[in-house]
């Protein structure tokens, strides 16, 4: 079996392909797996870390301006859409894919695109409640379309061919127990995360480097492990300094670029802070992991809002608008939670109840229908 995953841009939409592929490898050690993303982004990091090979394609996200700075964004982005259509179809000609897995992000769609073009058979994963302009392209033709919101599929022209899986993620999540990850990484006493995404995000690295002077001041009662992503990785400890905390001889301080062991790292947390992508709820809700969820104001359809306040509603995660999060006002929140230990119990048990664990494998399952189809 010869299956391509495509996906790429954040690694929202890469560990979703991630742990869908790990999960073909364990069904079929002899699959052969190859992924398919763009030049530059967190792919390129994130692939041949979890073991694939990965082709990258020159590619660029399409602007919704309409001043001439995005018309020539506009038409880069054609041309590298053509350009990596071109390319796509040598690769598959060497790879003979039986099925293409697309699971979003521009990177995906000239291989989606290609794929269906030659008559492969082609499977498109959404992870938002409202499909994304690469979806929505590649849902017509597409041999199924899967989803992980129920209320996704009237979005959809063909609802026949669409299938609500849940969001996949990766077996770590379920698995790792909070004892056995602070054991691994050495960790006791409160354990805080804060993650805004690979490539973060500028107001919160403000916010949380402005926080991390409260923590000093306050003897610094738990140990924070703060992902700058790849825009705030040289300014945003610099602030810190500046503030006058001396975060690199401070053990109780932990900044870095990006959390590369994010299921052992979650797993030892009582405190998740982050951004309402799919991925990232799912991801937590897996882990059962209690959850301060700060949503992106600057994404379509307000879709992390909409995605935080399913989890708030149930009972799983407090949410604080961009808008609202001062740093004093998010550090007294951390306080509060971390002092009532049957609410994060609560809040725990509740996020386990809201994932489907099953999802990878029920993808699985759709691919290697579709390869047998193919026979």
């Amino acid at each position: 079996m010869n299956l391509i995953f495509t996906c790429g841009g954040t690694a929202g939409h890469i560990n979703p392909a991630i742990a869908v592929a790990n999960m073909m490898r364990e069904r079929h050690p002899d699959c052969n797996i190859l992924f398919i993303g763009a030049k530059g982004h967190m792919e390129e990091k994130l692939v041949p870390q979890a073991g694939y090979d990965l082709k990258c394609l020159e590619g660029s996200g399409l602007s919704r301006g309409k001043n001439l700075t995005a018309v020539k964004k506009n038409l880069h982005a054609v041309k590298c859409v053509r350009e990596g259509v071109k390319a796509c179809k040598k690769i598959f000609r060497e790879f003979k894919p039986d099925v293409v897995i697309g699971t979003g992000g521009y990177a995906s769609f000239p291989a989606l695109y290609a794929a269906q073009s030659m008559g492969i058979p082609t499977c498109v994963h959404e992870s938002n409640a409202v499909p994304g302009v690469t979806t929505r392209l590649a849902a017509n033709k597409a041999s199924r379309v899967l989803v992980a919101f129920e209320e996704s599929v009237r979005h959809y022209k063909h609802p026949e061919k669409v299938e609500v899986v849940g969001m996949p993620v990766r077996r770590e999540f379920i698995f790792d127990t909070k004892e056995g990850a602070r054991k691994e990484l050495g960790l006791s006493g409160f354990v805080v995360v804060s993650a805004f995404g690979s490539q973060g995000a500028k107001v919160m690295n403000e916010t949380i480097a402005d926080m991390m002077s409260l923590e000093q001041a306050d003897g610094f009662p738990f140990h924070h492990i703060h992902a700058t992503g790849s825009f705030g990785k040289e300014w945003m400890p610099k602030r810190v300094m500046d503030n006058g905390v001396d975060w690199k001889n401070c053990p109780a301080l932990d900044i870095r670029e990006y959390i590369y062991d994010m299921p052992t790292v979650m797993a030892a947390a009582d405190i998740v802070i982050g951004r309402a992508g799919s991925a990232t709820c799912n991801e937590i809700g897996a882990s059962g992991t209690p959850c301060i969820l700060i949503p992106s104001p600057n994404v379509t359809n307000n879709h992390q809002e909409k995605n935080a306040r399913v989890l708030e509603a149930a009972g799983g995660a407090v949410v604080v608008l961009e808008k609202d999060c001062t740093p004093g006002k998010l550090y007294e929140l951390i306080r509060s939670l971390l002092a009532d230990e049957d609410r994060r119990r609560e809040m725990s048990q509740k996020l386990h109840t809201m994932v489907r664990l099953d999802s990878a494998e029920r993808i699985c399952d759709i691919v290697e229908q579709l390869t047998q189809s193919e026979k």
